[in-house]
Formats: C-alpha cells, sequence, structure tokens
C-alpha cells in the first residue's frame, strides 16, 4: 500500500496518545476548505509502502503507543491488512473518516481493528453537498456511519471544521440532531493555508464559535472548541 506521508510523533492527533500518524491519498469529497488538497488530486508522491511503515514501528516500539491513520479519505482502500499488522505489533489505532463508507467501517469495527475514530461532520444534511463541493452527494452512508459509531465503536468522537461562508446559526441544531446522544463533538474553526483548494474563505469569530457550540450542548454528551486559543 502506497502511503503518502508519516508524522513520525504527535500528541494531537491522537487524544491522549504519543502517536504517529499516517497518511493516505485520495479522497471521494472535494471540500473547499481542504487544506490537503495534494492528497487528493494525486499530486503528492509516496513517500513509503507499508512495509516500510510496520518497520518504522517495529522501531518505535515502547516510545509510541498509537497509530493515527488520516488522509484523505482512508475507508477508500482495504485497511484491514495494514492494520491487522499494526495491531499485532501492540499498537492501539485511530481512524480518521468522512463517514461515507459505512461498511468498511462496520467490518473494522467488528474485526476489532479499531480503537478510536474521528468523523468529520461537514454540516447540516441539508447543506452538505454545498460543503462537500458535490452537488448530487447523497446524505445516506453518512447517517449510516454516525449510527454505526454511536452503537458499535470503543472511543470516538465527531467533529466540525467550520467556516465563515458555509455555516450559520441553522446548521447546528440540525448536526446535533444528526449526532445525537454521541460521546463527544468538537468545533474546529477553518484555518487558512496556501493549501487550501478556494481562496476567500475564512475562520468565524470566536463569538459564533461559542454560540454554534452552545446550540449543539444539548444534543451530546461533551462538546468543547479545539485549535481556538
Amino acid at each position: 500500500m502506497d502511503i503518502h506521508g508519516l508524522q513520525k510523533l504527535t500528541l494531537l492527533d491522537y487524544p491522549g496518545h504519543v502517536a504517529c500518524t499516517v497518511f493516505l491519498g485520495g479522497c471521494d469529497m472535494r471540500c473547499p476548505f481542504c487544506h490537503n488538497a495534494e492528497l487528493i488530486d494525486g499530486r503528492a508522491k509516496p513517500l513509503l509502502d507499508d512495509g516500510e511503515l510496520l518497520r518504522f514501528l517495529r522501531t518505535r516500539q515502547g516510545l509510541l503507543d498509537g497509530v493515527a491513520i488520516t488522509g484523505g479519505e482512508p475507508l477508500l482502500r482495504d485497511l484491514a491488512p495494514l492494520l491487522t499488522e499494526i495491531k499485532a505489533l501492540g499498537y492501539p489505532v485511530k481512524l480518521d473518516t468522512n463517514g461515507t463508507h459505512p461498511a468498511r467501517l462496520r467490518a473494522l469495527l467488528e474485526a476489532g481493528l479499531l480503537d478510536y475514530v474521528a468523523m468529520d461532520v461537514k454540516n447540516a444534511p441539508e447543506r452538505y453537498a454545498e460543503t462537500v463541493g458535490l452537488p448530487s452527494f447523497d446524505i445516506g452512508p453518512i447517517r449510516d456511519s454516525v449510527a454505526l459509531l454511536l452503537a458499535r465503536a470503543p472511543d470516538y468522537e465527531f467533529r466540525t471544521t467550520v467556516v465563515a461562508e458555509l455555516h450559520d446559526d441553522d446548521a447546528f441544531p440540525a448536526i446535533g440532531e444528526l449526532i445525537q446522544g454521541a460521546r463527544r463533538y468538537f468545533l474546529q474553526p477553518f484555518t487558512d493555508r496556501d493549501s487550501v483548494v478556494f481562496s476567500g474563505l475564512h475562520a468565524p469569530a470566536r463569538q459564533d464559535l461559542e454560540r454554534w457550540l452552545a446550540l449543539v450542548r444539548p444534543f451530546v454528551r461533551e462538546a468543547a472548541l479545539r485549535g481556538v486559543d
């Protein structure tokens, strides 16, 4: 399996763990605020393969205590063989996903290959297509993935990257209804970078983030801002 990036040490990507982050290329969304565009459109060249990754992980046993798999969208690939080998080395695994492949997510959960799942919830259902850059987007798989995590994941979070031009006061009660009963939910502001797909997007003001967080709180057990000073 081609691997497009490896952050050898992170204290942020896997909550409560000293981890590495593995980046896999390819995505089935086209979010205008994405800052990993090179992973989506094929510009990024693979940096290593799964054999090299496993050799690296063997050298870090006792130093790292987790592996975060992100993208792009990792579930575009059959991850089971790689995750089986990572778990055999004793590492807990965190997966980042956009929720578009519930059948693959279910299979990994049922096989016991995921310890933590972070799922992006892009927007209210009626604004999902606009937010992910796909006019005919089907929200059904997103609902299925949410239900799977609520029922089957050992641990999980939902999170929304908030863009001033894409989110408003109406969005967050609808997001709350979509993930009702969730263990934890985070709002994180959009960060502009040179690699962002579209220009002209902005982070919301702090007071907007706090107001929107308050709108979601009644629906979930824990809600917080992330990436805000």
